[in-house]
């Protein structure tokens, strides 16, 4: 019996410590869709930007592909791709992990005199920092600098060397957007009047941090059915703060890592997400 190709192995240990993982071919990016997901046609996988969930046991729709169950590893699907890949991909959000990637010597010093220390990992060009927490993903946040966590991919390149610290303000802070002045004017008139004075009761810090904490709570208390809990769960947040654009990546985060605590998948909870989302129309 032929050994297990390296990135394969690599790949099993990896999900065997709850890292979602998928095979990169050359140029570090993630194997085209198949036949039948072909420009989306299937709807794409779940936390696309489409209609889903996709089915398909392929290595298709890049970082949506992530998984930590062996069979899927090793299935005859994915064989044909692990033969071909020179490196193993992860989902760092999938994990409940930011990378921060420092792409040159500029980059890391600047992050040297700013950043808390943390787990970093060498680069071709620069270096990982690896925090605990996730966050929303994002390109070129400074010069040399990308944020990769929530639906996003990175290149796995070892263990790193140090301590991983949590994930720290300063680095959250890196993808909020400011609005702008015409935009913000523009949302504030259509925010429905007649609660608190005119403001939407759904962006009182309060209010939802404690819909948010009574949703993890429900979550994680489940003592059977978890699959429909996390279901009912998502779709009682989402009927309730999904149309007022108050929710962000964070919140759905701590959601998911309620659902995970309980032994769902991230594709599970995505799955669950994006049917909840496709039921109330949003």
């Amino acid at each position: 019996m032929n050994p297990t190709p390296y990135p394969q192995r690599t790949a099993l240990g990896l999900a065997a410590s709850g890292v979602p993982v998928l095979p990169l071919r050359r140029g570090k990016v993630p194997f085209g869709n198949c036949t039948a997901c072909a420009d989306n046609a299937c709807g794409g996988r779940p936390n696309m930007k489409s209609a889903g969930p996709c089915r398909c046991a392929g290595v298709c729709h890049a970082w949506a592909a992530a998984t930590t169950e062996p069979s899927v590893i090793v299935s005859p699907a994915w064989a044909a791709a692990w033969r071909r890949a020179e490196c193993v991909g992860y989902h760092p959000g999938g994990a409940g992990l930011t990378v921060v990637d420092l792409d040159d010597a500029d980059a890391i010093a600047w992050a040297r005199t700013t950043l808390p220390a943390t787990r970093t990992v060498e680069t071709t060009r620069g270096e990982h920092w690896i925090y605990r927490g996730t966050m929303t993903s994002r390109n070129a946040v400074r010069p040399g600098v990308d944020i990769k966590s929530m639906m996003a991919y990175a290149r796995y390149l070892g263990p790193g060397t140090g301590l991983m610290a949590e994930l720290p303000d300063a680095v959250r802070a890196l993808a909020v957007t400011e609005p702008s002045p015409a935009r913000s004017a523009a949302h504030a008139a259509v925010v429905p009047a007649g609660f608190g004075g005119g403001e939407c009761p759904h962006r009182t810090p309060a209010y939802l941090a404690r819909g948010i904490a009574m949703a993890e709570q429900r979550i994680t208390e489940a003592s059977s059915a978890v699959h429909a809990t996390v279901y009912r769960t998502f779709l009682a947040v989402l009927s309730r703060h999904g149309r007022c654009g108050c929710l962000t990546d964070a919140h759905v985060s701590r959601l998911f890592t309620a659902a995970q605590s309980k032994g769902e998948t991230a594709r599970h909870c995505a799955d669950a997400w994006t049917n909840a989302r496709t039921t109330l129309g949003l």
